[in-house]
């Protein structure tokens, strides 16, 4: 590994598949050294691998719910790069049905919370040192399942809430040395390539959508790459919904 370590560092949680994939692509492409840290190591490397193209790019085994994990992952990044910019915390547990609430377990309640939300709090607070000598940025990876519900979607929906108010808390504490922003992606479809090939969504999936469209996992990437950027300099607490307009639609069943 070459690093360049003149460039902006972001690590990226969860950035092995889907949308944590997609936004290390844009941060390469923006000139970042990017580090993927994945829980699947394997397929982190094979990341990793794929993306070396494009740039500097690392990978660090990563279990966000454990604190060691988070510990030993920071102070690689540190030894590797000498500095941190941006830290994008993606990683989470993605299945919103927790079944019926009368039937949802401590155990699987606090298994979600702990990755999607526990997750976050960890990793930023061991990046706050090196982030604060950099002037960096964090941004969160929510959900509109933050601000709407399904049914049977409670342990979900209570770990991306969370994550927005955890958002706007830490934006104040650790302004203005560091800005925090949250982006909440609507229906993402992270399926690979070839799949999306030979099973695409129906046209209706698309209608639902004021741009027509569903996203993909780019369309996440290049928001978050604006975000920790200095073009977003006056931007911090703030949750962005991206979700091509999905949420904005009134739907009446027939």
């Amino acid at each position: 590994m070459n690093n360049d370590l003149t460039a902006r560092v972001a690590l990226v949680t969860g950035a092995a598949r889907g949308i944590g994939k997609g936004i290390a692509i844009s941060l390469l492409r923006a000139g970042w050294s990017v580090v993927l840290g994945d829980v699947d190591e394997s397929e982190g490397l094979a990341a990793a691998e794929e993306l070396a193209r494009l740039g500097t790019v690392e990978f660090v085994p990563l279990d966000v719910a454990d604190e060691a994990s988070v510990l030993a992952a920071v102070e690689q990044i540190e030894e590797d790069f000498g500095r941190l910019d941006g830290v994008v915390n993606n990683a989470g547990l993605a299945d919103p049905d927790n079944g019926p609430l009368e039937q949802l377990s401590l155990e699987a309640w606090n298994r979600l919370l702990s990755v999607n939300l526990t997750g976050a709090f960890l990793v930023s607070r061991q990046c706050i040192g090196l982030l604060r000598e950099s002037g960096g940025a964090i941004v969160n990876i929510a959900s509109t399942r933050a601000l709407q519900s399904e049914p049977n979607t409670e342990a979900y929906a209570a770990s991306k809430g969370g994550l927005v108010a955890l958002t706007h808390a830490m934006a104040v504490s650790l302004g203005p040395d560091i800005r925090v922003n949250a982006v909440s992606p609507g229906w993402v479809d992270t399926r690979p390539d070839a799949l999306q090939a030979s099973d695409p969504l129906r046209q209706v999936d698309h209608e639902q959508h004021a741009v027509g469209r569903v996203g993909q996992p780019e369309d996440m990437g290049e928001l978050v790459a604006f975000l920790l950027s200095p073009a977003a300099a006056f931007i911090t607490g703030q949750n962005i919904v991206a979700d091509g307009g999905m949420t904005r639609q009134m739907i009446y069943r027939e």
